[in-house]
């Protein structure tokens, strides 16, 4: 029997808002021989690309970006001028330097909640963010992708969590503090059925960046890059 998938919080549906998307695609990729995340290779062109195009096609606007590793051949190399890109000097610090560094960015916008997602999840497309949206319209402002019940990627939060989220990011561990400690505010929002919730970490994951692979369109089809 397939485990009951806990309860989500009853919300309260809010008029229409501003969200934003934040991608965290600063990783040097350590586990990768020193190969930058955001410069591997998708269907001939970066995956920064693919994932801040899942954001944008999702329905989040304006979608920020946090380089570190190899900024400045991310910039050269990326077609990211679609997009607000951030730079977090502090990259090797880990995911959570570079979740304060996005933040930061976003109190200077209009937003009133973010969807984060990393850039190593190619298997994470726009469906699973308009999920997310579509909880948020529906009330939730602590909202989170989930896969057979089990939290992953993305995850959104309200503006009003953001000084909170930020004060409690270390390390790699991101915002997995924050949300253990609000689970009980927390919506699930299931996307098995859209997403694959892998990570691109190390040499033997490079086969799931091959043609054919990459975001679902939410339609059992692949988001297609320029030039495909």
């Amino acid at each position: 029997m397939a485990p009951t998938p806990p309860e989500t919080p009853s919300v309260a549906p809010r008029p229409e808002g501003r969200v934003a998307g934040l991608l965290l695609a600063a990783g040097g990729g350590r586990r990768l021989g020193g190969r930058p995340k955001a410069l591997l290779d998708l269907g001939g062109r970066p995956l920064v690309e693919h994932a801040a195009r899942a954001l944008r096609d999702g329905g989040c606007t304006p979608v920020h970006i946090v380089l570190g590793a190899a900024a400045a051949t991310v910039r050269e190399r990326a077609a990211l001028s679609a997009y607000r890109v951030s730079e977090n000097p502090d990259w090797a610090q880990g995911m959570g330097s570079s979740l304060r560094v996005g933040l930061a960015a976003l109190n200077a916008s209009e937003a009133d909640a973010v969807v984060v997602s990393l850039v190593d999840q190619p298997g994470i497309g726009a469906a699973a963010v308009a999920r997310l949206l579509a909880a948020y319209a529906a009330g939730a402002d602590l909202a989170a992708a989930s896969y057979a019940g089990r939290r992953g990627h993305p995850v959104l939060f309200g503006a009003g969590r953001w000084a909170d989220i930020a004060a409690t990011a270390e390390g790699d561990r991101g915002a997995r503090a924050y949300l253990r400690d609000h689970a009980g505010e927390l919506t699930l929002v299931e996307c098995s059925d859209v997403a694959e919730p892998y990570d691109i970490d190390t040499p033997e994951d490079l086969p799931r960046l091959a043609p054919g692979a990459g975001p679902t369109d939410g339609r059992g089809g692949t988001v297609r890059g320029h030039g495909e």
